[in-house]
């Protein structure tokens, strides 16, 4: 069994350009920064930056063109694919990896609690994305000995 798969939670660094597709399916482009920290091998503390190019495609980019912006923090879940093309004026051929999204989460952003993918965040009063209706929680305390599993 083969695995292609991407966990990334960083700050976007542009705000997401979206586009329509020829089929009329919406696709979100924007990049993401991802930090980490070490020691060298004098034990000097150093930090190293990565930018990742990231793409997603239906529901979840209409949500993340909505709600993100640069700087702001983002959980993706996806696959790496490298694309490529011939620069027609060079003849030259190009590549580009991306991360295709496939799940994402709101990151933080300094308060509590994120938003999973399927719902607007905690501070818009959005329909959740799955099924366009909000959810209804019952008024009364629910007895954990009825729940059916």
């Amino acid at each position: 069994m083969y695995l292609n798969k991407v966990f990334l939670y960083g700050n976007l660094t542009r705000d997401p350009e979206m586009r329509s597709l020829p089929n009329g399916g919406q696709v979100a482009t924007f990049g993401l920064a991802t930090n980490r920290s070490y020691k060298d091998k004098s034990g000097q503390k150093q930090e190293a930056t990565e930018f990742h190019n990231i793409v997603a495609f239906g529901k979840p980019a209409e949500l993340i063109a909505q709600y993100m912006k640069k700087g702001r923090p983002l959980f993706v879940e996806g696959r790496l694919q490298t694309r490529s093309w011939d620069d027609k004026e060079t003849g030259k051929k190009n590549y580009r990896t991306e991360i295709v999204v496939d799940n994402f989460q709101f990151g933080d952003g300094g308060r509590s609690g994120g938003s999973e993918y399927g719902s607007a965040p905690a501070s818009s009063a959005a329909p959740a994305a799955s099924g366009g209706e909000e959810i209804q929680y019952p008024d009364e305390e629910i007895n954990p000995e009825d729940i059916p599993f």
